[in-house]
């Protein structure tokens, strides 16, 4: 499951970049200055992640598999979906209460990144 989050990773780039033209060219004219920003900032933190789970390949890679860095890859797979996703069709759809998903990704970004550091903490820099 590590191997594959650098081709997740990649995937995320991908769509981060696709969707950052998308919200750069399409949306400037249908959406609020508002709701532009929330889709940028859904955006940047895919971008941020998607390297984030290139760098947990890479990493976990080098320093052999563990659970504690497989855990770290699904919390910041899910992060993109839940903190992205939710500010993506929060910006596209106007409906509010779907902001209140947005800090489940948080969670879940702040969550991989703990682990991230803890399992490098105790591989000793193998």
């Amino acid at each position: 499951m590590l191997s594959k989050f650098g081709a997740f990773g990649a995937i995320h780039a991908l769509l981060a970049v696709a969707l950052g033209a998308f919200g750069a060219h399409a949306l400037k004219e249908r959406l609020s200055d508002d709701m532009l920003a929330i889709f940028e900032t859904g955006v940047r933190y895919h971008m941020y992640h998607a390297i984030g789970l290139l760098l947990l390949a890479f990493l976990a890679d080098r320093l052999g598999a563990q659970s504690k860095m497989l855990w770290a890859g699904r919390l910041m797979h899910a992060g993109i979906f839940l903190f992205s996703g939710s500010l993506y069709v929060l910006s596209l759809s106007g409906i509010k209460v779907l902001g209140a998903i947005t800090p489940l990704g948080g969670v879940a970004f702040i969550a991989a990144w703990a682990l991230a550091a803890y399992s490098l903490w105790k591989s000793g820099g193998r």
